[in-house]
């Protein structure tokens, strides 16, 4: 037995999660806040993706993958990236080709380029674990957080900024 979709959403609404871009060679890309670190050691991330999701085919195709860390100040292009249809790579996105072809998106907080691990099917979802094999960090600043619905920067703590 298990509870209602849109209850289950409600109720995870004060959670706050982090916002990333999840690309692959295509070039393709989409908003995720099912980001997260697995293991430091040996270094794995995982995401997950919608069965529904038109990303999902080209993803689960792909062997290689980009995750960037967005910042607060890229909140329009987690929208663009999270719109269905959109042309995500047209002229107003500045990305580059990365290793293995991954696009990484510029002016991100950092950067992960990973390998598919392990992929599983869970309900609705496709969970996918991915070896990281780069790491990159661009500009410290402030991160970019979905929660109460809605996309919202949170500043550092003025202790950890120094």
């Amino acid at each position: 037995m298990s509870v209602d979709a849109k209850e289950l959403r409600a109720a995870l609404r004060p959670h706050a999660a982090g916002i990333a871009v999840l690309t692959a060679p295509g070039p393709v890309g989409v908003t995720i806040t099912s980001f997260t670190s697995v293991s430091a050691s040996p270094a794995l991330v995982s995401f997950a993706l919608a069965e529904t999701s038109s990303t999902w085919p080209r993803v689960r195709d792909s062997e290689w993958f980009g995750v960037q860390i967005l910042g607060a100040h890229q909140q329009e292009l987690a929208r663009l990236f999270a719109t269905p249809g959109a042309d995500r790579f047209g002229p107003d996105t500045r990305w580059h080709p990365g290793p293995h072809q991954v696009p990484l998106l510029d002016g991100c907080l950092s950067w992960l380029v990973c390998t598919r691990y392990d992929v599983r099917t869970l309900g609705d979802h496709h969970v996918v674990t991915a070896a990281v094999t780069e790491v990159r960090r661009g500009a410290p600043g402030d991160s970019l957080v979905h929660l109460h619905g809605v996309m919202q920067p949170v500043a550092q703590p003025a202790l950890a900024r120094s």
